[in-house]
């Protein structure tokens, strides 16, 4: 069954072409960092997701096998183009995660988890938000709009359009990512959690000492102090190290 001879003028052609590219962008976009935050309006949402689809279509379009645009044809690529966008999406998305994931385990090894904590969008400790707007900022000046469409390009490759992607692989490949993200998370709240060894076992050998001196009341404001100095010192080789990262997942999602 196929549509009115009116309905396939106006849709044939790059229009077809420019639906399907949108479908996939369009859908990474709803996850995207940055891009795709909740604080980003659908209709904001929905402009870039025109304007980016727009960018990747010359380049897309050779990629894209011929299909005629049939009731179950249209039904068919909404919902491949949809899953392979969504995945996209979320695999940077996790990227976010571990940076955010960082700023929680520095937070609380550091007794600062609750000092700011609703500020964002999403619940999360002070550290964790200023990581977090601060790499939303690295990322947008350094050409993240460029990265993106240059990424999905590279994905009409790794996900061949019109197609359900393999189990197998996304199955392996979120894996993989999850665990990269929990260890990138890890790696950048290292130096909080040294510190936080050392204070408790420091801590522990002054009350071994003097019983009698309330250890919590000399410890808490040094706590407060060295955690917040080494966010300074450490904060901009925290970003550094994520955006590379990022760079380098966009360059081979897939490694």
């Amino acid at each position: 069954m196929t549509l009115p001879a009116e309905v396939l003028g106006l849709i044939s052609g790059w229009a077809w072409l420019g639906f399907i590219v949108f479908l996939r962008v369009a859908a990474m976009i709803s996850t995207l960092p940055g891009l795709g935050e909740q604080s980003v309006s659908v209709r904001v949402k929905l402009v870039l997701s025109l304007l980016l689809a727009t960018i990747v279509l010359p380049a897309a379009a050779e990629k894209i096998p011929t299909v005629e645009p049939g009731y179950g044809n249209v039904l068919y690529v909404i919902l491949t183009e949809s899953i392979s966008g969504l995945i996209l999406g979320l695999w940077l998305r996790l990227l976010m995660h571990a940076l955010q994931t960082a700023g929680s385990i520095a937070a609380q090894s550091t007794s600062l988890a609750q000092l700011l904590g609703n500020a964002g969008a999403d619940p999360m400790p002070a550290i964790g938000h200023i990581l977090t707007i601060s790499a939303l900022a690295l990322l947008m000046i350094t050409g993240f709009h460029v990265k993106i469409a240059a990424y999905v390009i590279l994905s009409y490759d790794l996900l061949p359009p019109l197609q359900f992607p393999r189990p197998s692989v996304i199955g392996q490949a979120g894996r993989q990512q999850i665990s990269d993200s929990f260890a990138l998370a890890f790696t950048l709240a290292a130096p909080f959690v040294i510190l936080s060894a050392l204070y408790n076992l420091t801590l522990g050998f002054i009350n071994k000492a003097m019983p009698q001196l309330m250890v919590a009341f000399i410890g808490a404001p040094v706590i407060t102090l060295g955690s917040m100095a080494l966010l300074i010192l450490t904060s901009p080789v925290m970003l550094s190290v994520w955006l590379s990262t990022v760079d380098l997942f966009l360059s081979n999602p897939f490694r």
